[in-house]
């Protein structure tokens, strides 16, 4: 039997189809543990099941993924039906939950989900956190600055020059003797208990790093933060990509035809994880100023007549293939630096 699960927030509906597509029912179960147990139990009522086909298993579906997983039930992730497709067939759930299962028995999906119980998890979550961070620290500033250039003279005159950093510091020593210097006072106070967040966050995700590819960070250019990024988008079991073309693809930057009519050319994939792209992209501007050896490249290429766009574009290549070579080798501590932490 195949199960295939369309995934929401409150309720989760399921579709058990036989290994020649004969749809045998559906049925709707709480996104509780229970739920979840009751989910295989009803699908074992027709069988047994050889593979389940779940959609959103990064969000909505993470929790029943990582249940079947316990189970010995191989998971695959599968993407929303085709627009195209629903529109002339109509949508429901069921519809949705028999098309997950479709797509596993065709051959469509056969992509291995993340598992989310590793360092990279604790990473992603730290980014999302230390990102609300940083939008809510630079709203903070941009409202500081703006009550400074409408404040009385004196106070403007006082303060009129400062670097963010000093303004913060001679905002929060304001006494609020009218509503304008208490406001400022709150928002400098805001800033500041938002810098010392973003400090520990940091620190926390330094050390994350370290723990389980501190290769990463001996690469020229490769920062927390950039490596922080890569893992995610490689998650906890990186074995589930089979080589290094795999690994390019899934950060954009693997060539794709780009051709018409006479001509003939190629352009990077514009698809995959756009986080992991901008990571590499940050690495290789910051080699091309800071390394000797990137820097001789460049001039080499522009030689041969090759723009800086094109070469760019090898050193992003060349990046994911170099970092793809450190990351295959770390699935061992992806799994164990969550717990060493």
């Amino acid at each position: 039997m195949i199960l295939g699960v369309d995934t929401h927030k409150d309720v989760h509906v399921a579709a058990i189809l036989t290994i020649t597509g004969v749809l045998l029912a559906t049925q709707s179960f709480p996104t509780t543990r229970d739920g979840y147990a009751a989910t295989l139990e009803w699908a074992h009522r027709f069988g047994d099941v050889n593979a389940a086909g779940i959609e959103c298993t990064g969000s909505y579906g993470s929790a029943l993924m990582k249940y079947l997983q316990t189970q010995n039930v191989k998971v695959f992730e599968v993407n929303q039906p085709d627009r195209a497709l629903r529109r002339k067939a109509g949508k429901t759930d069921a519809v949705d939950a028999e098309a997950a299962a479709r797509a596993v028995i065709a051959g469509r999906s056969l992509a291995t989900p993340k598992t989310g119980i590793g360092a990279a998890e604790d990473l992603r979550q730290m980014r999302l956190v230390k990102s609300s961070a940083v939008k809510a620290r630079t709203t903070a500033i941009n409202q500081l600055k703006g009550l400074v250039v409408g404040a009385e003279p004196a106070l403007r005159d006082q303060l009129r020059g400062l670097s963010t950093k000093a303004l913060s510091r001679a905002c929060a020593l304001l006494l609020p003797s009218t509503v304008e210097r208490m406001l400022m006072s709150e928002l400098a106070t805001r800033i500041h208990h938002l810098t010392e967040q973003l400090g520990r966050l940091e620190t926390a995700m330094t050390r994350t790093v370290m723990a389980c590819a501190p290769e990463l960070l001996d690469r020229p250019g490769v920062g927390y933060d950039s490596a922080a990024a890569l893992l995610i988008a490689v998650g906890d079991n990186p074995e589930r990509m089979k080589n290094e073309a795999a690994f390019a693809a899934l950060c954009g930057v693997s060539p794709v035809e780009f051709s018409s009519g006479k001509t003939t050319k190629r352009r990077l994939n514009r698809g995959g994880n756009r986080q992991a792209y901008a990571a590499l992209y940050r690495i290789v501007l910051t080699r091309l100023r800071w390394d000797e050896t990137t820097q001789n490249y460049l001039q080499h290429r522009t030689e041969q007549g090759k723009s800086k766009r094109d070469v760019i574009r090898c050193l992003k290549r060349y990046l994911a293939r170099k970092i793809f070579t450190i990351l295959k080798t770390l699935p061992d501590q992806h799994k164990t630096a969550r717990s060493t932490n």
